[in-house]
């Protein structure tokens, strides 16, 4: 298991295991269903850019339907395992998704999925048990059974281990107290400049964004961070009270789903790397940047862009 204080000489993310945990589902465009879920595509994303040299795992649930079977199958051919992920008698989650001029989406998410009733079991303990690194996210939360699920899951991981909580405000399934209550689980936090507003005004905190951030990392004891601005890049502010500033990268948009998961991905990758936080981040916006470009959230990861 990494050590903080060791990371900075890792040189390979050999014996590396690091983990998706919550929603699998379905984003339903109007040209057909593409495979997603926040937690998904950073686990699809990690194993892309990773390149075999680490273990992805995802950790969640699927129906026993059609959208359950592909979606394996997705984990599987992205070489993702699916050891932690249950198979039950609720259908596969899916979101109706629609994307404007601009290549933004927005979504509409079908209720009481499989990833709202996720289990606990040994097999989710063994695999926390001996989890490098974990990206939960607020919306997973939005099922009673999937949040005991999550909590227990993020109490069995490591001390030494990344535990980074993605904010995902998807109305109606958020509250203030889904954010006041994951940030204690977690020692990196990302969000974006929609969400990160509203984070501010649920926590009491003012300033800049970086001065919020700022003040993220210290009354939460984050290690990292991370805000993403979309076409206008991203920001990240580190323990150690350094920070980088950098402009998105100029992309001709098709979608911008998953890009966010794909730059937290990065993100995770160059700090169990030991990578600085300049390239750890200029990398981080090019996966971003790419992902955009592509349609849907786990597009495979060219060759240029791994880590492994």
């Amino acid at each position: 298991m990494i050590a903080p204080s060791a990371q900075s000489q890792i040189d390979t993310l050999i014996d590396i295991q690091i983990v998706g945990l919550g929603e699998i589902l379905w984003d339903v465009f109007p040209d057909g269903a593409r495979f997603g879920g926040a937690p998904a595509n950073f686990a699809c994303s990690a194993s892309g850019l990773a390149a075999g040299s680490a273990r992805v795992f995802m950790a969640g649930a699927v129906g026993r339907d059609d959208l359950g079977r592909r979606a394996l199958a997705e984990f599987t051919a992205r070489g993702v395992d699916v050891a932690g992920v249950a198979v039950l008698p609720e259908p596969t989650g899916r979101v109706d998704v629609t994307v404007d001029v601009a290549g933004h989406a927005s979504y509409v998410f079908a209720p009481d999925c499989a990833w709202d009733n996720a289990p606990w079991s040994d097999s989710l303990e063994r695999l926390a048990a001996a989890t490098s690194a974990v990206c939960f996210g607020t919306l997973s939360s939005r099922g009673a059974t999937a949040l005991a699920t999550i909590r227990r899951f993020l109490a069995a991981v490591p001390s030494p281990a990344l535990r980074i909580v993605d904010i995902n405000l998807r109305p109606p399934f958020w509250s203030p107290d889904v954010v006041r209550d994951s940030l204690p689980f977690a020692n990196v936090m990302k969000c974006n400049d929609d969400e990160l507003p509203v984070v501010a005004e649920i926590l009491g905190l003012t300033g800049s964004p970086e001065a919020i951030l700022r003040q993220l990392v210290d009354r939460h004891a984050l290690r990292l961070a991370a805000l993403t601005r979309g076409a206008k890049g991203s920001l990240l502010v580190t323990a150690d009270g350094s920070a980088s500033d950098l402009p998105g990268t100029p992309v001709e948009v098709i979608d911008t789903v998953g890009a966010g998961d794909a730059f937290t991905a990065a993100v995770t990758l160059g700090l169990l790397a030991g990578w600085p936080l300049s390239k750890l981040h200029a990398h981080a916006e090019r996966v971003a940047a790419y992902v955009c470009t592509q349609r849907g959230g786990t597009p495979p990861i060219p060759a240029e862009l791994r880590i492994g």
